[in-house]
């Protein structure tokens, strides 16, 4: 595992994150294996705001052993506080597969003995290596909002060489084989992609493919485009309805994950490192940094120097990383 010459420094840049409360997989370890915000994708509903860098080749970006070296020694603090941990993620600023050395680094993760998951948009599943790697983890999620052209295009605003044929072959292909838990994840937005018509091809295109667990989310969080708005309580029901009739398990993403992230070693640093993925309610920001000995007054300060932003959304406060000065 010898990094490339084009990977990056990381002298800075924090990569494991967490554990942060996950609705599908426990208590989730991030690992943020992409600067922001390099993706395929710019989803309209994106939580941590357009795609700056948008790009479909992958390529080095943090080496292998680093990120190793990084998520030992959190996993080490984590546990020196008594939390525990159920998966380690990748789950980062842009899309995980864009990484050329994702496989690498799920391998050089097994020694530490915990169930590794990728969390990808799967618009590169249609190449080999991207295949190949993902089919190293042992829980992999797919992005499938819309199996239709203009509305994949709508509501994704994909990299403009990409094809949504392509895309939806290479899930079918990796579905075929891979022997880990494979989950498919849906988010409706209103006026978007949740008509009758677009879920009931979602649900055909899932159960086709063999996927048996099918995630249905709504937008909990500041999206990237403010008109991004949640379908009301009857589509939701509607669209899963219409899924569970085709696919063996549904399962709702529409509830709060809750304010039970740990206490932190160094809370200004993890922090940013949480709110740069994983955009926070003022309750959790709150909870946490009173669980370490901290309070309000350090994000009040965060937002004063730039470091975080306060967004309001669905009468609720988030802390954000700002990623880019503005």
């Amino acid at each position: 595992m010898n990094p490339s010459a084009d990977t990056l420094d990381t002298t800075s840049m924090e990569i494991a994150f967490g554990p942060v409360p996950s609705r599908r997989l426990g208590r989730s370890l991030g690992i943020n294996n992409i600067p922001p915000k390099h993706c395929s994708y710019s989803c309209i509903y994106c939580q941590v705001g357009p795609t700056a860098a948008q790009e479909i080749a992958p390529r080095a970006f943090y080496p292998p052993e680093v990120i190793l070296r990084q998520v030992s020694q959190r996993l080490e603090t984590v546990r020196a506080q008594g939390e525990t941990v159920d998966y380690l993620t990748f789950v980062p600023d842009g899309e995980p597969t864009l990484d050329r050395h994702l496989g690498d680094s799920i391998d050089a993760l097994r020694p530490l003995g915990l169930p590794i998951a990728v969390i990808s948009n799967a618009s590169l599943i249609w190449r080999p290596d991207v295949r190949a790697a993902l089919g190293r983890a042992d829980w992999v999620s797919v992005k499938v909002d819309s199996v239709v052209e203009p509305t994949w295009r709508r509501i994704n605003q994909p990299h403009p060489d990409l094809n949504l044929s392509d895309i939806l072959d290479g899930i079918r292909t990796f579905a075929g084989c891979y022997r880990g838990t494979l989950t498919s994840e849906t988010l409706l937005v209103a006026g978007v992609n949740d008509t009758v018509e677009e879920v009931e091809a979602v649900a055909r295109f899932i159960a086709e493919a063999g996927i048996q667990l099918a995630y249905l989310a709504i937008p909990h969080r500041p999206p990237a485009d403010s008109s991004v708005a949640c379908p009301d309580e009857a589509v939701v029901t509607r669209a899963w309805h219409t899924l569970a009739g085709r696919v063996a398990r549904v399962e709702l993403l529409t509830a709060y994950e809750g304010d039970a992230f740990p206490p932190l070693d160094d809370p200004r640093e993890q922090l940013l490192a949480i709110t740069a993925v994983h955009p926070m309610r003022e309750s959790a920001v709150q909870a946490m940094l009173a669980r370490a000995g901290e309070n309000m007054s350090l994000a009040s300060e965060l937002v004063s120097s730039g470091a975080l932003r306060q967004v309001s959304h669905g009468g609720e406060t988030f802390y954000i990383r700002r990623l880019h000065r503005e």
